[in-house]
């Protein structure tokens, strides 16, 4: 008998024609909405009727929406994060949750090395300049001159530490977890409150999950503790920024600038302050782009999926 499976994600959808024979290898007729970046509550209230199967991005799978799921059975999320999905009232339902633990660890700390190389170089000044037609030298720093503030050392964090290392960076680190001592010795991080990580960093890269704890962690009384040179860098969820306290900290120069991957709405509004703000860098939360990774997630990500509904795990 044939099943119906949402499939959501954004990424996977523009290769889902090479997928269609294992879907209908396992009896799975596959439903394919319009989304551009994610399905909000109402848009999946209205596939919830008959699907025993989702395979999402960050959709909002409330309470609501899966009130309206009788026959779902399990989320496969594309990617790590799950903090857009309901995940008590999923164990209530009896709804298993998956995902795919550490897919762009690497992708996401090449990212961050990225922006921290553009700031101390000032890469982008330089260009628009020289594009301007201005022969100007910026000052630059060194990596090996400038400290790593690293909020959140799960698997990013230690992919983007061990980089940083290479670098000759001084790293301190944050987490409420504790780092196994090889780790520690390997890469010569100071783990340190939260407050003085902050005060010390020239860069602070933001890498952990969004939960209650985290969610406007990085608020205006935050931001008035960094140096006024410093860069925050959010590869990690949107909410982990308060984004107004964000804006009000770089108009009134209490840090030098910011790199945002992700945002507190996404797609960013159109009339957001900081499109037009020289000192921060955007991008369209896309840290996680490698063909590689994607190709292994796709697959991990199905296989979740049919796993559970074959009655694994």
């Amino acid at each position: 008998m044939t099943q119906k499976v949402l499939i959501s994600a954004p990424y996977m959808l523009s290769a889902i024609d090479r997928f269609r024979p294992l879907f209908k290898e396992h009896d799975l007729e596959i439903i394919i909405p319009q989304v551009n970046e994610r399905l909000e509550e109402e848009e999946l209230l209205e596939y919830m009727g008959d699907i025993v199967g989702a395979i999402c991005g960050d959709d909002r799978f409330t309470a609501k929406v899966l009130r309206a799921a009788p026959k779902l059975r399990v989320i496969s999320k594309w990617g790590t994060g799950i903090d857009s999905i309901d995940q008590k009232a999923c164990r209530k339902k009896g709804i298993r949750v998956c995902n795919t633990p550490n897919a762009f660890s690497e992708p996401v700390a090449d990212t961050v090395i990225g922006y921290i190389l553009c700031f101390s170089r000032n890469l982008a000044q330089m260009d628009s300049k020289m594009k301007r037609g201005e022969w100007i030298k910026i000052p630059g720093k060194a990596l090996r001159e400038c400290t790593l503030g690293v909020i959140g050392v799960g698997n990013v964090g230690k992919a983007l530490v061990r980089r940083a290392k290479t670098f000759g960076m001084a790293i301190l680190g944050n987490d409420i977890a504790d780092m196994p001592d090889n780790f520690l010795v390997d890469t010569d991080i100071q783990m340190v409150a939260k407050e003085k990580l902050l005060s010390k960093s020239d860069y602070v890269s933001l890498n952990c999950d969004l939960n209650p704890s985290s969610y406007h962690m990085m608020n205006y009384k935050m931001f008035s503790l960094m140096k006024p040179s410093a860069i925050v860098i959010n590869t990690a969820r949107g909410p982990i920024i308060k984004e107004e306290d964000l804006i009000k900290a770089l108009v009134e120069k209490k840090i030098g600038g910011a790199a945002l991957d992700v945002f507190e709405v996404e797609p960013l509004p159109e009339g957001s302050p900081l499109k037009k703000m020289q000192n921060v860098m955007l991008a369209p939360h896309n840290a996680n782009s490698s063909p590689e990774a994607w190709e292994a997630v796709h697959y991990s990500t199905i296989h979740n999926l049919i796993d559970v509904l074959n009655g694994g795990r």
